[in-house]
């Protein structure tokens, strides 16, 4: 079962709703990099559902990637390879200790807690199949993705670097712009997200609820 609390601050009175915060004096912001929730739980998130509380007047828009696109516009040899890899996913690197010594991030420690939990670590198949479209989709992602398996870090930085730079090209990707009141469901099997950082000063409330999914398998088997 996905714990949709691990690292998010819980609405009071509702454990199975996750608060994802910016005050107006906040700096960083959460999800700013290209995602997909959960991939490293050995048994990723089927979908997501964001609610707007409240929202800036202007700016805090999402973005949304499809994984099916990028996956069909790479070519037949890069499909080839990539359909027998399989990639290697953490929390520890975002929501660990090391990543907030690493990065200036104000007071995102409030938001996100627990850096001891972080310990999830899973492989996946870089080119899933859909479990209920049985479409292919590329499966890694700058956030949680550390490098191919029985590769190097450094060998696999180049190439997985290409790959998130592909799946977030204009053509694959829509732009969803919140009202309060607003709410968006989403696939993590089929899609990337961020959330645009570029309301400073102003404050973002959101609600989110996390669906359970079930494992996933190369589109090659």
């Amino acid at each position: 079962e996905i714990n949709v609390n691990r690292f998010f601050q819980a609405v009071e009175t509702h454990p199975i709703i996750a608060e994802v915060r910016k005050e107006a004096d906040q700096k960083a912001n959460i999800g700013a990099q290209w995602h997909t929730d959960h991939s490293y739980d050995e048994i990723p998130a089927m979908g997501s559902i964001l609610y707007a509380r409240e929202v800036p007047a202007v700016g805090g828009d999402t973005l949304f990637a499809s994984m099916y696109a990028a996956y069909e516009a790479l070519s037949d040899g890069l499909k080839q390879m990539l359909s027998t890899m399989n990639a290697e996913h953490s929390s520890r690197h975002v929501f660990g200790e090391v990543a907030y010594s690493d990065r200036d991030l104000d007071d995102l420690g409030s938001r996100l807690g627990n850096t001891d939990a972080a310990t999830q670590d899973a492989i996946h198949p870089v080119i899933i199949r859909h479990p209920l479209s049985g479409r292919p989709a590329l499966y890694v992602n700058g956030d949680f993705t550390v490098k191919f398996e029985n590769w190097t870090q450094v060998e696999s930085q180049p190439l997985l670097d290409y790959l998130y730079a592909h799946a977030r090209q204009n053509e694959f990707t829509c732009r969803f712009h919140w009202q309060q009141g607003s709410m968006a469901i989403w696939d993590n099997r089929a899609t990337h997200h961020c959330a645009l950082n570029d309301y400073h000063g102003q404050r973002r409330l959101m609600h989110r609820i996390t669906i359970d999914g079930e494992a996933l398998q190369s589109a090659a088997a």
